[in-house]
């Protein structure tokens, strides 16, 4: 089969082929699928992520460049080369998560058809997590109910927060109590697990404000809460709005303060935090997906630029969908580049994904040098002491909110 040189560190073979070595090495860790949905209906203020409202995806001539309604068979075409890529050997996928975009913006016969595919190329483990995103004003009780019966178990919602004024520099489009509404709804429907996802720190919000969107949540039957700092992303209207003076910069004090905020009050509730950004409602609420990436295992990341990795090699499609969909027509990888990580390279990355889970690393996963960095992050109040004398390396509260410090300082 002959081969393509892309932008990217090696020459991508058209049919995704892996060598022997990066296949068996998947079949030694945990195996999810990701499927990215690139549609939006509108575009939030603060988003970089690869989405297209219809407008973009339209042709002047009023045509599609790609349907909501085809892509479902672009994506199974994806997870058919995904199993002639990984061979006939028994894989199982422990895990399924639709994200976005709006994936609830598909017809849900499309996500079932989807995860079909998936169970019938592939072996689904016993007690297979199956995710999806949903923007709340994108559900009603009886799309909840048809993905519940499609065999989705867990579903996220986007909720950002409860002040009307915050959603409003968001450009989020949904009122402050239809999240709330929606994880009803889903847990009507038989979602056993509910996520809702919050962002802090945005220009005008206050800690009152904040409060009330975790006394919110709260109020909502879920049983898993994300709350990340809002970071202003080059390019987006967030940050043009900043640029101009519009709206003040977000503050790294204050999301510290947030953070302890969200902490205070999620942990009285029965929250333990599990990785830095998520807390949930004990072990099985967990999202078992994202735990596949924070422990370097294999995921199949399908759609247009999305990222998988297996067996120690990383790859990433096309960001286009047209341009994704024109090498799914013609029976070719969208890869448009890939690299195997060095042994180095994947040292660093446990490190660095590890130490932000609440069981921390083994101390052997540093280098001798970082090691030496330990005692005095103890003395800091960076590290937990009682873990380290038991050769753990875990994060405290205030390691927490320095963690990407605490990181730099640990890897070579």
């Amino acid at each position: 089969m002959p081969s393509v040189e892309l932008d990217s560190d090696e020459i991508v073979p058209m049919d995704g082929r892996l060598s022997a070595e990066a296949l068996e090495q998947t079949r030694r860790a945990p195996f999810g699928f990701y499927v990215h949905v690139p549609f939006c209906a509108t575009r939030c203020g603060y988003c970089d992520f690869n989405t297209y409202t219809a407008r973009e995806l339209t042709a002047r001539d009023g045509s599609a460049i790609v349907s909501r309604e085809s892509y479902g068979e672009l994506v199974r075409n994806e997870i058919r080369l995904a199993r002639r890529v990984l061979g006939d050997a028994d894989l199982p996928v422990e895990s399924i998560f639709v994200g976005g975009g709006t994936p609830s913006l598909l017809p849900v016969g499309e996500l079932s058809a989807i995860v079909r595919t998936i169970s019938d190329e592939f072996t689904l483990a016993p007690g297979a997590e199956v995710t999806t995103e949903a923007n709340p004003e994108s559900v009603s009780p009886q799309l909840l109910e048809n993905l519940r019966a499609g065999g989705f178990t867990r579903v996220s919602l986007g909720m950002q927060s409860a002040a009307p004024h915050v959603l409003q520099v968001l450009d989020r489009t949904h009122s402050p109590g239809r999240a709330r509404a929606a994880a009803q709804e889903a847990a009507d429907a038989g979602f056993e697990h509910i996520n809702l996802d919050l962002i802090y720190g945005a220009p005008g919000e206050t800690d009152d404000d904040w409060r009330a969107s975790l006394d919110a949540v709260l109020e909502a039957p879920v049983d898993h809460v994300s709350a990340y700092a809002l970071i202003v992303e080059e390019g987006t209207a967030l940050a043009r709005r900043i640029a101009r003076g519009e709206i003040g910069e977000p503050d790294d004090d204050v999301h510290a303060d947030r953070y302890e905020i969200a902490e205070e009050i999620l942990g009285a509730a029965g929250f333990e935090w599990y990785e830095v950004s998520n807390w949930a409602r004990g072990q099985d609420a967990r999202c078992r997906h994202n735990e596949i990436y924070w422990r370097g295992g294999g995921w199949w990341g399908a759609g247009p630029g999305a990222h998988s990795h297996a067996g120690g090699v990383r790859w990433w499609n096309v960001k286009h969908p047209a341009a994704y969909a024109a090498r799914i027509g013609a029976g070719l990888s969208p890869a448009h580049g890939r690299e195997t990580l060095t042994e180095q390279q994947r040292a660093m990355e446990r490190v660095m994904l590890g130490i932000r889970m609440r069981e921390g690393i083994d101390v052997g996963d540093l280098s001798a040098r970082a090691i030496g960095e330990t005692k005095q992050m103890v003395t800091y109040g960076l590290l937990d002491g009682a873990a380290l004398a038991h050769e753990r390396v875990v994060l405290t509260l205030r390691g927490r909110l320095l963690a990407d410090a605490v990181i730099r300082d640990l890897v070579d």
